[in-house]
C-alpha cells in the first residue's frame, strides 16, 4: 500500500508534464499567424511575398518603414478609423451593460411567461448565425438611419443582448430577495434600488460582460462594413482593407504592420484581464 502511493504520485506528475507539453505546443500552434504578420511588418513589401516565413535579413529588413507608411498613406486617416472604433466600442458597451444589466433584473425577479420567452429568445440569439440577418439588418439600419458611429450601436446591443442577458440573469438569481426587499421597505422605488442595491452587487459579472463585448465590437468587422458609410466612416478593420494599393498592387509590409498594431492591443488587453473574465463567468453562469 505505501508503494502504491509514489508510483500514483509519480503517474500523477508524468500526467501533467505529458499535459503541459501537449498544450504549450497548440499554444504555439495557435499564435503563430500573429508571430509571422509581425516578422513580415518588418520585411520589404518584395520579401513578404517572396521570404514569408523567414526571418528579416540585413536586406530584406525594412525597420520601421512599414509602421510608418501605414499610418500615413491612403485617402482615410488611420487615427480616424481609431477614432471611430473607439467610439463605437465605448458606446455599444456602455449601451450594453445598463440596458441589459436591467433587462435582466426584471427577467430574474418577475417570473411570468412573458418573461421567460423574452429570456429563451435571447439565449436562442447566441446560437443564430449572423449570416443569417445581415442583409436584412443592414436595410433596417440603412432605413432607421442606425448607419453612423453614433447609432450603430444601438445595432450591436441587439446582438450582444443574448451572452449578457444570460450572464446577469445567473448572477442575479444568487441575490438574496431579501436585500431588495429591505431596500424597498426602506423607501427605495425599483430604480433606486436597482442602481443603488444590485447593479454595485452585479460588478464581478458587469466588469466580465464588459470585457467581452469590448473585444467583441473592437474587432468586429462585418457589422460595420454592411451598416456604415464607409466612405465617411471607418473602423480600423475597413481601414485596413482599404489602405490605398489593398487592391491591385499591395504594400504587403505596411498591411502587416497595420494588422499587428491592430491586434497587439487587443491581445494584452485579453491577457490583462482574463481573469476578470473567468470571475465573471463563474459568478454569472454557474450559479445561475
Amino acid at each position: 500500500m505505501a508503494n502504491q502511493q509514489p508510483q500514483t504520485l509519480a503517474s500523477e506528475a508524468r500526467h501533467k508534464k505529458i499535459l503541459t507539453i501537449v498544450f504549450t505546443i497548440i499554444c504555439v500552434i495557435w499564435v503563430l499567424p500573429v508571430v509571422c504578420v509581425a516578422i513580415n511588418s518588418f520585411k520589404l513589401n518584395t520579401f513578404v511575398k517572396t521570404e514569408t516565413f523567414a526571418l528579416p535579413t540585413e536586406e530584406s529588413f525594412a525597420g520601421w518603414s512599414n509602421f510608418i507608411t501605414g499610418m500615413t498613406f491612403g485617402n482615410y486617416p488611420f487615427w480616424s478609423a481609431f477614432g471611430y472604433s473607439a467610439l463605437i466600442t465605448v458606446l455599444s458597451t456602455a449601451l450594453i451593460l445598463v440596458c441589459c444589466s436591467m433587462a435582466a433584473w426584471y427577467i430574474a425577479r418577475v417570473d411570468s411567461k412573458f418573461c421567460k420567452v423574452i429570456y429563451t429568445l435571447c439565449i436562442f440569439s447566441m446560437v443564430v448565425p449572423f449570416q443569417m440577418v445581415m442583409f436584412t439588418l443592414s436595410k433596417t439600419a440603412d432605413t432607421l438611419k442606425l448607419n453612423t458611429p453614433w447609432t450603430i450601436p444601438i445595432v450591436y446591443l441587439g446582438f450582444g443582448a443574448g451572452l449578457a442577458i444570460f450572464m446577469f440573469v445567473g448572477f442575479v438569481k444568487s441575490i438574496p430577495l431579501e436585500i431588495e426587499e429591505a431596500a424597498a421597505i426602506d423607501g427605495c422605488g425599483p430604480v433606486r434600488t436597482f442602481f443603488l442595491v444590485v447593479l454595485p452587487m452585479l460588478k464581478p459579472t458587469l466588469i466580465s460582460v464588459g470585457i467581452l463585448e469590448i473585444m467583441w465590437v473592437w474587432n468586429d468587422y462585418l457589422l460595420p462594413y454592411l451598416v456604415l458609410d464607409i466612405n465617411q466612416y471607418r473602423t480600423i478593420p475597413i481601414q485596413i482593407q482599404y489602405l490605398k494599393g489593398s487592391y491591385g498592387t499591395v504594400d504587403l509590409g505596411a498591411t502587416m504592420a497595420i494588422i499587428l498594431m491592430a491586434i497587439i492591443p487587443v491581445i494584452v488587453f485579453y491577457l490583462s484581464c482574463q481573469k476578470y473574465i473567468i470571475k465573471g463567468v463563474a459568478a454569472g453562469a454557474v450559479k445561475g
